[in-house]
């Protein structure tokens, strides 16, 4: 494998951001471009190119890393990039795209020549930051050796779903793993809102599970971000978890079967984003229990 790739990434949001500092920690030269460019700007103090425009951070890129809001906002992204993309370079889509969008974006890399890898990742801001994502990867094992890397550099694991990016396999295990966790977040919120009306105090709540089946230690994490007003910045935010969630019950109604409980996170995930509490973290979506979505 190559000491050295030249790395693109688009969009330096939560995610983005984090890796593409572990990217250049890991010695890889990377470009980075935001919409927003005030966004990627302190990219820039960490030995980050950032370029100002698309074409600029993809021209005689190894690989392309995109990460952003969802699938339609990638295939925009790429299209702005279109000029400079090379044949053979590889890209790795880490958006969450849902499976309607996965074929689209596979349709146009095949139009470019480019190596597509469905990879979005497992994790939120902090193990973003300390490069301990896990990555779920699709694609073919030809020119791997310029994927592999960026992975490595981002993540402390790579699960491997498959060797055809357009058929979604890595999307597909995204979004069950994702269905638990909204699920998990939304009923750790509705639990803390129900003490809260019966006066029972969380930590009363926490300690009687502690230790025995019913406990996680996410539970214990989301939580504390909660009781101790730590909701800015986000791990992840609600308004992405709306959106996942929304995508979630998108390919449930796709194959055939209702799932009732992502129905009701997405709808949960919405009122607290309407609530004002869309940039906040997830179990933000406790405030969807209050009228007013204060707590009070």
């Amino acid at each position: 494998m190559a000491d050295q790739l030249t790395v693109s990434v688009l969009g330096t949001g939560i995610m983005g951001a984090a890796m593409a500092r572990n990217l250049a920690r890991a010695g890889h030269a990377v470009r980075a471009w935001n919409r927003t460019p005030a966004k990627a700007e302190p990219l820039s103090a960490e030995g980050v190119h950032v370029a100002g425009t698309p074409v600029e951070a993809v021209r005689g890129a190894d690989a392309v890393l995109t990460m952003v809001h969802d699938g339609d906002a990638a295939l925009a992204v790429m299209r702005e990039a279109a000029p400079a993309l090379e044949p053979g370079t590889a890209w790795a889509q880490s958006t969450t795209a849902g499976l309607d969008s996965v074929p689209e974006l596979a349709a146009f890399a095949g139009a470019h020549d480019l190596l597509f890898y469905d990879a979005p990742v497992l994790g939120t801001r902090d193990p973003a930051e300390a490069g301990r994502l896990t990555v779920l990867a699709a694609g073919p094992v030809r020119g791997r050796e310029k994927v592999v890397p960026v992975f490595e550099a981002v993540g402390a694991r790579t699960v491997w779903a498959g060797e055809d990016g357009a058929a979604a396999g890595a999307t597909r295990l995204k979004l069950v793993a994702n269905s638990w966790v909204i699920a998990a977040t939304a009923a750790a919120g509705e639990a803390l809102a129900l003490g809260k009306v019966l006066g029972v105090d969380p930590n009363d709540f926490l300690d009687l599970i502690a230790g025995g089946p019913l406990d996680m230690g996410y539970l214990h994490a989301k939580s504390a971000l909660l009781l101790e007003d730590r909701l800015r910045p986000p791990q992840f935010a609600v308004s992405t978890a709306a959106k996942d969630a929304r995508l979630i019950v998108r390919a449930g109604e796709r194959h055939g079967i209702r799932l009732d409980v992502a129905a009701a996170g997405a709808a949960r995930m919405e009122r607290a984003a309407a609530q004002g509490h869309a940039d906040e973290d997830m179990v933000a979506a406790y405030f969807a229990s209050f009228d007013e979505g204060n707590g009070a």
